[in-house]
């Protein structure tokens, strides 16, 4: 490969003032309407001695219309670049395949010679992937302003938060712009709209300030004029507005760096543990929508305010939030009647929240704070979805993945790298401790891990546990009950059907533990810690014949769920190459054990990745890049939602997934 070549500086507004695309020759082929585009990368660098290394070959998946720098970056392919993508630096110089006719543009043609143009030179960040390319990377000299986000994505920092200072020429006679023409007339680059609020203050800040001021602006709204140069506080908030536990991140946009982070219990738990019961509130109590949408404000405000306490960042200096929730949260949240969401055929209001102000939704930070709620795939595959899709490029990976968001409404996507379809599954409150005999949520006291010795003797422990917080067990939460299970089953102690087997075959199987078999009331258990050697079963913490036949109906949903969609893509489980674990359940879910249930697919270990808190990943990039946000909105076109109720074949498909075959 030639290196790249050499060419002049543009500036920013040269890329403002760009007109039509000059196109050299024949029209570029029409995308084909399948939904994407693929791009082959051969990506040329340098070891540190200089040497040049052998290409890499990377192929991806992308939106039309996005463009080879971007699409790139999405993928974590650097190419050089000190502006992000903006057009003004004309480093992000690709060679795309010379029969590709790629359009010309005036920045292209100030860059290259017109040999280096037919060779196919262009930059990066003006090439809209329209159709199939072949693109070549020279070796890096720069690197692009970037952040880390999700599962290992890197984000080219492209926040629709921006903040610009600029030092303003005094009005004269002979020079009487408006306040508001001589401010956008400074920055030429965008097409700045103001409301009341900002001319409010433009004038008196303007002159107090000696025309030395910050423009601050989101997408192309001027909400703000500060005083003197205040370029260095931009901040924003990522919440994940889960059912149980919220979360906020508090970000520095400038630098895509997490400053603080915490979480709460959410205040609506008081109106129940899920959006079913909160839903079936408000259709019960005609106070309960108001009185939900305040414990939702509450909340957040709660969360803001503390992590810009933790940040040592003035709330002034927030300017935009992102919300990820579920339909129903995001309905609360915003004071929308969720009751369609709860009764058949499940409609939502809006696929896409619109954009409001965050005073409107209780935080106090900047008057004219945005706050951008993400959008819902449908009333049971909400925006905490979306919001997980993007962080883990499921629209974006040509591989056969599979995501899982377990808990009570299991939320699951399956991508074959040309199609994605979602379905969600009712998996009930097993997951997180409910309608479990000695269930708990994931807190002190919880048995989160269990391993069974079926042939323990002497001092070694027949079963082992692992306690959150290492004091004295008080119940199971979710993922103990997973690996319970799972142990059981390997041992001989639950049979396929998932039923405890007698004390007298527990001692040809299992030996070691046949003794902790016993009775609660007309209920066969398995006793997992007794608080003194005589205490009675019922006094213990146990796992009941009921506690499994929850799990299997939980797992059997799910497992369905999934397997049904394997075969809408006439896929089998082992055509899957990674499975993800969302939110905090998968986080501390065993891979072996779920497999060994049958929760997921019966594959490798190392193919089962725990994504962690994913919705709250993909509300920080919906803040660090304008085009991860148009990629969230994007997702909407792109996946296919199965409704599971309506398929005849779910019941049968449902009954085959409740054993526990190998």
């Amino acid at each position: 490969m030639s290196t790249p070549p050499e060419g002049p500086d543009f500036s920013l507004a040269d890329v403002a003032r760009e007109g039509l695309i000059e196109r050299p020759g024949a029209e570029p082929v029409p995308h084909d309407g399948t939904g994407r585009v693929d791009l082959s990368f051969t990506v040329h660098g340098r070891a540190e001695d200089g040497a040049e290394l052998p290409p890499a070959e990377r192929g991806v998946r992308v939106p039309p219309g996005v463009t080879v720098f971007d699409a790139a970056s999405w993928n974590g392919i650097a190419i050089d670049s000190t502006c992000g993508g903006h057009g003004t630096c004309h480093k992000c110089k690709v060679r795309i395949s010379p029969q590709a006719d790629v359009p010309v543009t005036r920045h292209d043609r100030r860059t290259f010679t017109d040999a280096q143009l037919g060779d196919g030179w262009r930059l990066g960040c003006l090439v809209n992937a329209t159709r199939d390319l072949a693109v070549e990377v020279p070796p890096l000299t720069t690197r692009p302003k970037a952040a880390t986000v999700g599962i290992g994505r890197q984000v080219i920092l492209r926040p629709a938060l921006q903040k610009r200072y600029v030092e303003l020429a005094e009005a004269t006679l002979s020079d009487q712009r408006t306040d508001l023409v001589r401010l956008t007339d400074a920055i030429d680059d965008l097409e700045l709209k103001a409301d009341v609020h900002v001319l409010r203050r433009l004038s008196s800040v303007l002159r107090q300030s000696d025309f030395k001021v910050t423009a601050v602006i989101v997408d192309e709204d001027l909400i703000d004029v500060e005083p003197g140069d205040t370029t260095g506080a931009r901040y924003a908030i990522a919440f994940d507005l889960g059912t149980t536990t919220v979360v906020g991140t508090l970000l520095d946009v400038g630098t895509g760096t997490p400053v603080a982070v915490t979480s709460m219990l959410n205040a609506q738990q008081p109106f129940g543990g899920d959006v079913i019961t909160r839903i079936s509130a408000t259709m019960m109590d005609d106070q309960a929508l108001g009185r939900l949408q305040q414990a939702a404000a509450a909340t957040l405000a709660q969360l803001a305010a503390q992590v810009c306490r933790e940040g040592g960042v003035d709330p002034q200096h927030v300017y935009e939030v992102a919300v990820a929730g579920n339909a129903t949260m995001t309905a609360l949240a915003l004071g929308i009647d969720p009751e369609p969401l709860g009764v058949a055929p499940f409609v939502m209001s809006a696929a896409q929240p619109p954009s409001v102000l965050a005073s409107e939704i209780g935080l106090s930070l900047h008057p004219r704070a945005r706050a951008f709620f993400f959008p819902a795939l449908g009333a049971y595959v909400g925006g905490d979805i979306v919001a997980g899709m993007l962080a883990t490029g499921m629209d974006r990976d040509k591989r056969t993945r599979l995501f899982i968001d377990v808990g009570t409404n299991c939320e699951i996507v399956l991508s074959d790298g040309e199609k994605i379809l979602s379905t969600a599954a009712p998996a009930g409150p097993a997951f997180e401790g409910g309608a479990i005999r000695c269930g708990m949520r994931a807190a002190d006291g919880a048995i989160e891990v269990i391993k069974v010795d079926a042939t323990a003797s002497g001092d070694a422990p027949a079963v082992t546990l692992g306690v959150i917080g290492d004091v004295e067990p008080k119940g199971l939460c979710g993922s103990g009950l997973v690996d319970a299970v799972a142990e059981l089953v390997r041992v001989g102690m639950l049979d396929a059907t998932g039923r405890l087997v007698t004390e007298e075959a527990a001692k040809e199987v299992a030996p070691a533990l046949a003794d902790r078999l016993a009775m609660v009331g007309e209920e066969r258990v398995f006793v997992l810690h007794r608080p003194t050697p005589d205490a009675e079963p019922a006094e213990c913490v146990y796992l009941s014949q009921r506690d499994v036949r929850e799990l299997q109906f939980a797992k059997a949903a799910i497992s369905t769920g999934w397997s049904l969609l394997l075969e809408e893509l006439g896929l089998e489980h082992r055509d899957v190459q990674q499975v993800l674990l969302a939110g905090s359940f998968g986080s501390y879910l065993s891979p072996a054990s779920a497999v060994r249930i049958g929760l997921v697919p019966k594959l490798p270990v190392l193919r089962i990745v725990a994504a962690g808190n994913v919705a709250g990943e993909g509300a920080k990039m919906a803040l660090l890049s304008v085009r991860e946000r148009a990629g969230a909105l994007a997702l909407l076109e792109e996946v296919t939602y199965v409704e599971l109720s309506d398929r005849p074949d779910f019941n049968e498909a449902f009954v085959d997934q409740l054993s526990f075959k190998a």
